[in-house]
This record gives C-alpha cells, sequence and structure tokens, in this order.
C-alpha cells in the first residue's frame, strides 16, 4: 500500500458504464449500515478514536464523514434530477470532521446512516436510464454523471466499512495496545 489515506485505492471505473455495474454499486450503497456497522461492533472506545495514520482522522470521525458525505450525495442526487447541471455546494471535510459532533457515539450515526440509505437506495433503484445521464457540477472537479456518482459512492461505501476497518485495524494494531 503506497498510500495510508486510500488503504483499498483511490476509486476508478471501467467505461462505459453497465446496468450490472449500476446494480453492483446500488447493493454495495445498499450494504453500507449494515457491514460498517458490523465492522465496528467490536471496537471499543479507544480503537474508535485511534487515527489509522498520522494526521489521519479516527476511525469515530470516519463514521461521522460517512453520513457527512452520504447526506450531501442524496442531496446532490436530487439537485441532478430536478434540475438542469445545478453547480453543487462542496464542503470542508476536514473541518465538519473537527466539529463537536463528530465526537458524539458512533450509533447516532449509524441510525442516521441506515435512515438515510433506506430513502437513497429507494431513489437509486427508481432511476431509468435517462436519469444516469443527468449532472451536477462540482465548482472543484467538474461535471459528474448520476452513473459515476454511484460508482463513487460504492467505492466510498466499501473504503469506509469492512475494507477500511480492516485493513486499518491491522495497520494501528501496534498503537492499540
Amino acid at each position: 500500500m503506497n498510500d495510508l489515506r486510500y488503504p483499498i485505492g483511490q476509486f476508478t471505473y471501467k467505461r462505459p458504464i453497465t446496468e450490472e455495474m449500476i446494480d453492483t454499486w446500488i447493493q454495495e450503497i445498499e450494504d453500507l449500515p449494515n457491514e460498517l456497522t458490523k465492522a465496528i461492533k467490536d471496537l471499543d472506545q479507544k480503537q474508535l478514536d485511534t487515527s489509522y495514520r498520522v494526521g489521519g482522522w479516527t476511525v469515530r470521525q470516519v463514521v461521522h464523514h460517512v453520513v457527512d458525505s452520504h447526506m450531501n450525495s442524496y442531496i446532490r442526487f436530487k439537485l441532478a434530477l430536478t434540475e438542469k447541471n445545478p453547480t453543487i455546494k462542496p464542503y470542508k471535510e476536514e473541518k465538519w470532521a473537527e466539529l463537536p459532533d463528530s465526537k458524539l457515539p458512533v450509533d447516532v450515526s449509524l441510525v442516521m446512516l441506515e435512515s438515510l440509505h433506506k430513502r437513497w437506495v429507494n431513489l437509486l433503484y427508481s432511476l431509468e436510464l435517462e436519469d444516469l445521464e443527468k449532472t451536477f457540477n462540482h465548482p472543484e472537479t467538474g461535471e459528474t454523471k448520476l452513473a459515476a456518482a454511484i460508482g463513487l459512492y460504492a467505492w466510498s461505501s466499501s473504503y469506509s466499512s469492512y475494507n477500511f476497518i480492516k485493513k486499518t485495524t491491522k495497520l494501528v494494531t501496534w498503537r492499540l495496545h
């Protein structure tokens, strides 16, 4: 692993995006609340408050970040479905991770994530092929099709769930004792 910021690698996908890819990605998004809950269920408070790399977020911050990120994504999808190529508002993830609510028990965010994903996945499964071509504009990264955004958030789901926790727990074992 060359870059500890991305223990499972950065998001990439093959073009063209197929319906099978979309279905797989939506399933990964749907599975996230359960997978993330399973991944952290045996961690104690010290482990939740441990960073996997110098200068990195704690597991607790990652859990809270997932909800922040996926709430923003859900809104971005709704904007793209109801407006023509809307410019979305980016947010400062690193600053949000330092706000007081990022120190709350992880259960608060896990409950939120479960509810959010029920609505978001319902929306994703309702999309028609032409909806997947709709876009939003990110001021920093440019235009993004909803099809690619589904892939990005499926990767994000994997990154922040079992794969992330499993890989990073191995990396920080020496710090946990």
